[in-house]
């Protein structure tokens, strides 16, 4: 049985088949070695291509960017430049603007003052005026209490007289009567009042007394010897109305004071040839 073993183990032919098989397995080998050997340099072109595509696709997008970066700087700089220009502008119109402001702040003040001058003014004229208003009013007071009651030669009746100017100009602000002022010369021809005449004929300063004629339808009344603020009356015209003369100064040569009649007496009795004097 060795011996077979011997004899199969040294055959030839097993010998060519183990030489068949080796030699196979080396071309398979080299063919496996070759193959991987291509295939690695494939992948070594293709990462080679690859890391080319790739540095020229950054060194486009570098170039691209470059080429951005710098149309953006003069795109930057041509609007820092016109901004520059706007802002110089504007700081301009500001800065006239400020001045406009204060010219006018200034000429504000200015009318203000002048305006704060003239209400001062205006108040104090309001003040003053105020205060002659005032001061009128109680004029006026006193004078209305002024007014006498005073009984006429005529009749028991008291009634209102003036002692003044003023005091008839409440009298004929009463509206119930008519007045007329007078100013008589001594020895002068007759002055016509309403519908009557008077005539001074005597005076007597010193004592304040005077005598006059009241000529009144053709009939000639004496009032003698009568002093100052004392009515006398007459009745007089178709109504026999009541008429009052008062006299307020007398002088050495002159009288003054007023005549009371009914209310348009004059307008409706006046003769032709009579003439108001007041």
């Amino acid at each position: 049985m060795s011996d077979l073993s011997q004899n199969d183990g040294g055959s030839p032919v097993v010998r060519t088949i183990l030489m068949v098989v080796a030699v196979v397995y080396l071309i398979g080998s080299v063919i496996f070695m070759v193959q991987a050997q291509n295939r690695i340099n494939d992948m070594e072109k293709r990462q080679v291509a690859v890391q080319e595509d790739l540095v020229k696709r950054m060194t486009d997008s570098n170039a691209q960017m470059k080429a951005s970066i710098s149309v953006l700087a003069r795109e930057a700089g041509i609007t820092q430049k016109d901004l520059g220009k706007k802002t110089a502008t504007l700081q301009a119109e500001e800065h006239a603007t400020q001045q406009r402001l204060k010219a006018d702040e200034e000429s504000t003040k200015q009318q203000f003052g002048a305006v704060t001058t003239e209400v001062s003014a205006v108040k104090g004229d309001v003040g003053k005026v105020s205060a002659d208003v005032t001061d009128t009013k109680n004029d006026l007071a006193v004078t209305k209490g002024k007014l006498e009651h005073a009984i006429g030669d005529l009749n028991r009746h008291s009634e209102l007289i003036a002692t003044s100017h003023d005091e008839l100009e409440m009298l004929k602000h009463r509206g119930d009567r008519d007045y007329f002022e007078f100013t008589l010369k001594k020895d002068k021809d007759p002055t016509h009042l309403s519908i009557v005449s008077l005539q001074l004929k005597k005076t007597d300063p010193k004592k304040n007394k005077f005598t006059l004629y009241v000529l009144a339808e053709d009939k000639k009344i004496e009032k003698k010897d009568r002093t100052i603020n004392e009515p006398l009356q007459f009745y007089t015209g178709r109504e026999r109305a009541l008429f009052e003369v008062v006299v307020n100064t007398v002088d050495k040569n002159t009288v003054t004071g007023y005549l009371s009649t009914p209310k348009n007496v004059a307008t409706s009795q006046m003769p032709s040839h009579a003439s108001s004097s007041q």
